[in-house]
């Protein structure tokens, strides 16, 4: 019994380690940009890595059941805050186009380097989203 408690112990202390090293990874890797979505219960923010691809800022949800990507289907108008600066877009999530994902994944390994490597540890790259982000014209009005 007491070797069973060592075990789960030792699994979790594991686990909790893997999480501080995703979540510093994540916030320690490169530019992280913050994503405004809305939900029924009001804004929700996110803190996300961003890439520029073909003309466009995207983003890579690492499942496509992410909360931020199903706000964005409900919702796709979205701020983001990046370089002191908020603007808006129409997120445009690209789940059918597996050479625009394995594209996007490459920028994000090329920009985010260790830290992708790390995160990617956790997750099954085929199964993740792109999302283009369009600019809209509109201002976002100062809080």
């Amino acid at each position: 019994m007491r070797g069973l408690r060592r075990i789960v112990v030792a699994a979790l202390v594991v686990a909790l380690a893997i999480g501080i090293a995703v979540m510093g990874a994540s916030e320690l890797g490169g530019e992280v940009v913050t994503l405004h979505t809305a939900s029924p219960d009001g804004e929700v923010t996110t803190r996300i890595w961003i890439v520029a691809d073909a003309g466009y800022a995207w983003l890579r949800a690492g499942v496509p059941e992410n909360g931020w990507l199903l706000r964005i289907d409900a919702n796709p108008e979205v701020v983001v805050e990046r370089g002191g600066e908020s603007l808006r877009f129409r997120a445009v999530p690209v789940r059918d186009d597996p050479a625009i994902r394995d594209r996007i994944h490459q920028r994000m390994r090329q920009d985010y380097g260790m830290a992708d490597r790390i995160v990617s540890l956790l997750r099954d790259g085929s199964r993740s989203v792109p999302v283009r982000l369009d600019p809209i014209a509109e201002p976002v009005e100062p809080d």
